[in-house]
């Protein structure tokens, strides 16, 4: 009965893919939610003022615009966007933006999530078809998507920002406060406004060669238009996009190959910040999981199917910076779809930043001062976010935001006493902190306690201040102390493979940084940053008591680590070995 009732579902399921719904993008697919953002008609608004236009519906602008709109500022806010133009999640049977007011990443997230709930073994193990699957696979992303969207539209509608979708540009010869915005009909509108706040976000580098065509061959952007569950996937990149997609879609069932230029991963991965112990243990889990890694390699051509969607498309591959590859190296790999991870650029080409006279980097980076500010002929137009260029973090960009807004309407903010004056203030060592609350990228490059990066990977990888090897440049005699998540009772029993790390001061205990890779370090390391921030040592950390079968265990075990060298490291070899022994299958040693 059992057996004939799950034949049933799984036909019906099938049925349904075929007739009722073909397998899709999130582009195309339907959405179920009733709840839509007024969109304003930039005909509406023709010849309008406000007191500020924020260009850019991505979490920088979203947030920026709430704060201007809500008390102490009180402002006439407009928000001009134009989704379709930059790679969003749209649902076509609406016309409704899925994206409003979420990161970049958002589909890499909706993704891994979906990867950690939907078991796809278990799916096709039932008999669903590769498009049914997708089909569950579209549908969990969706529900990600319009969750943030839905709650994006009850925050503006609340604080009475004006939504316009378009294309807004300044308008020749009328100074930095006018702008042209274009509609989807191409009809275009002009509006006025006493400040404008630049937060158009960043698009992905492609490089020159790769035939982009949106169904084969992606960017980090237009992989959100994937209409189906491919078999193989090989990606170009070694930094964190690369390693997100690469477990995103080797946890979906794909094959993957990682091409990377760097004959040693972790050198790779250690180039964009990341300590040598959480990039091999990165690389130990890309490797562990069955993805694939062509070192010191790059695709020289492609050769791509026309009339035949499923036939497999063909990469040559040689050595890095050209020539053959070393005997016994693989000079040809077929795959489903290919995605080029690269790296971004600010999104800065159409804004007719010239005629307002904004100045910008050789990568269109906007050039600002220390308080977000352009140098816009009017002196009024700022930027935040991407647009400006690295770290190219939703977190900082959103900093940049609510700091560039509290510049422009500095007068409406009651100064009660010195520290709301923006005047720099000493987190950490000297002038490393000394960022005060403008973050502007000049500071921000400049300081590696300004914010935690975080790689959202599985597992994650995480870490905030300064590594052992920046310790020793800055004459800091530095020591770590190691945690392996095996070492605690949470970690063995549900996620044994990680560690986290403190990195500490040799003649003073101070901890001056945290690196952790393993469950959950993308919110472990905020209780890390905290640490190192307020000065903490590592007696401090011997001293506090963290709850049983918790992953903050691993705290006072790495500060343990730090007190007793020899005995962590038998520990730890203990530890591993138990460990190998579990992911081997076999007894302990």
């Amino acid at each position: 009965m059992w057996l004939s009732s799950v034949l049933l579902f799984v036909s019906a399921i099938n049925s349904i893919s075929v007739n009722g719904f073909q397998p899709a993008s999130l582009h195309r697919h339907r959405s179920t939610s009733t709840q839509r953002l007024h969109v304003t008609a930039a005909q509406d608004i023709s010849g309008a003022k406000f007191d500020l236009a924020v260009i850019g519906a991505g979490p920088v602008g979203v947030s920026a615009a709430l704060l201007a709109a809500r008390a102490p500022h009180n402002k006439k806010v407009v928000l001009i966007d134009a989704p379709r133009a930059s790679g969003a999640l749209m649902n076509e049977a609406t016309g409704e933006d899925l994206s409003i007011g979420g990161p970049t990443g958002l589909f890499s997230k909706a993704l891994r999530d979906t990867g950690k709930r939907i078991s796809v073994s278990s799916l096709k193990g039932m008999g669903l078809r590769d498009d049914s699957v997708w089909n569950e696979i579209v549908n969990s992303c969706l529900e990600l998507a319009s969750s943030n969207a839905r709650d994006t539209i009850r925050q503006l509608e609340y604080a009475g920002v004006t939504y316009v979708q378009g294309a807004a540009a300044f308008a020749d010869s009328r100074g930095s406060s006018s702008l042209f915005i274009t509609s989807p009909d191409m009809s275009v509108s002009t509006v006025s406004s006493d400040k404008i706040l630049l937060a158009t976000g960043s698009t992905p580098f492609r490089p020159g060669g790769i035939p982009f065509d949106g169904k084969r061959v992606f960017d980090s952007d237009s992989i959100n238009t994937l209409s189906r569950l491919p078999k193989s996937v090989a990606i170009t990149g070694s930094g964190i996009i690369a390693i997100e997609f690469a477990k995103i879609f080797k946890n979906l069932g794909s094959d993957v190959t990682l091409i990377i230029r760097d004959n040693i991963p972790r050198n790779a991965l250690m180039k964009i910040g990341l300590d040598k112990d959480i990039a091999a243990t990165l690389v130990a889990d890309l490797v562990r999981s069955g993805i694939k890694i062509e070192r010191g390699a790059q695709v020289k051509k492609f050769t791509v199917p026309r009339d035949n969607d499923k036939a497999p498309m063909v990469l040559e591959l040689e050595a890095k910076g050209g020539g053959e590859r070393p005997s016994g190296e693989i000079t040809t790999l077929k795959c489903d779809i290919y995605l080029a991870a690269v790296g971004r650029k600010p999104n800065t080409m159409n804004l007719n930043l010239a005629a307002a006279g904004i100045k910008t980097d050789q990568y269109g980076g906007i050039a600002v001062d220390s308080d977000l500010r352009s140098t816009a002929t009017g002196g009024n137009v700022y930027a935040a976010g991407d647009v400006l260029g690295r770290p190219f973090l939703a977190s900082t960009g959103m900093a940049q935001g609510f700091a560039a807004i509290r510049r422009m309407f500095r007068d409406d903010i009651v100064k009660e006493d010195a520290d709301d004056s923006g005047d720099p203030v000493d987190a950490t060592v000297g002038d490393l902190s000394m960022t005060g609350d403008n973050f502007d990228p000049k500071s921000l490059a400049a300081n590696p306690f300004a914010f935690p990066i975080g790689v959202w990977s599985s597992p994650e990888a995480s870490y905030y201040g300064l590594s052992t090897q920046q310790c020793k440049e800055m004459g800091i005699d530095a020591g770590e102390g190691v945690a392996l998540y095996a070492e605690c009772l949470r970690g063995l029993v549900f996620s044994p493979n990680g560690l986290l790390k403190l990195v500490f001061d040799k003649s003073n205990g101070r901890i001056m940084g945290v690196h952790i890779c393993g469950d959950d370090a993308c919110e472990l390391i905020h209780y890390g940053m905290q640490l190192v921030k307020s000065k903490h040592t590592i007696d401090d950390v011997l001293s506090n008591l963290y709850s049983a079968v918790t992953f903050h265990e691993m705290y006072r075990i790495a500060a343990l680590a730090a007190v007793d060298e020899a005995g962590a490291r038998k520990r730890r070899a203990a530890a591993g070995r138990a460990l190998a022994a579990r992911n081997r299958g076999g007894p302990e040693e």
